[in-house]
């Protein structure tokens, strides 16, 4: 995928974006989504791990070096031990503006202040690399419809892939619901699952969360 320097949840948040518009998508299911790819990327790196299905820090001392996933490693230290689905909704707002604002440092967004009534001050923010957004999510498209066997993948864009497939953001709508799709999402979910053992039950239950959001969010309302 380009620019595969992105963490995960910075390529997530990204992927949110919509081109078109130029502005992107402020929901709970987008704040679920980045937060459900920092989780995943802290599980591949080692430093959280699965007990029994409760998040644990694997030390008390490292350190990522990426603010946005250092966050959040930091607050599941400080905070009272929770399983996988509740740590993809809990304060998962707090990890999307991390991510948010470190797409603006890098230059993918642009920040523009104002004041609403000439009074009050806001912050809209705009997509200022439109063609990287595009190709990101042409790029997820591609991983989802392609017949390139998932283990030629790499994990990191499998993962994207699987989770934008979830949230239904930036990828064709209706993804992993075919059969076909159907198995295409299991393949990808073992190769971002192949990183160290227990990763394929974390990717499941980030998954299962992240896509629970979208059909609660997405229903008819009354229906």
């Amino acid at each position: 995928m380009p620019n595969g320097s992105l963490s995960l949840p910075a390529r997530l948040c990204l992927l949110a974006w919509d081109p078109a518009r130029t502005t992107a998508a402020d929901t709970a299911r987008v704040h679920h989504l980045v937060r459900a790819g920092a989780l995943t990327e802290l599980a591949r790196r080692g430093l959280l791990t699965d007990d029994e299905g409760i998040v644990t820090p694997a030390d008390l001392d490292s350190r990522t070096g990426d603010a946005v996933l250092d966050g959040l490693l930091e607050l599941v230290r400080e905070s009272m031990p929770h399983r996988w689905r509740t740590w993809v909704r809990l304060y998962a707002r707090v990890t999307y503006e991390a991510a948010r604002e470190q797409l603006v440092a890098e230059g993918y967004v642009r920040a523009e202040r104002k004041r609403v009534l000439g009074v009050f001050p806001s912050v809209d923010y705009v997509l200022e690399r439109i063609a990287v957004a595009r190709a990101l999510r042409e790029e997820a498209r591609h991983v989802l419809e392609g017949t390139l066997p998932a283990g030629r993948l790499s994990e990191r864009d499998a993962a994207t892939a699987v989770l934008a497939a979830a949230a239904g953001l930036g990828v064709p709508e209706g993804a992993g619901s075919a059969a076909r799709d159907r198995t295409r999402i299991a393949e990808l979910t073992g190769r971002c699952g192949s990183a160290a053992p227990g990763m394929r039950r974390i990717v499941d239950e980030v998954w299962g969360a992240v896509s629970d959001e979208t059909a609660r969010t997405s229903a008819p309302a009354g229906g």
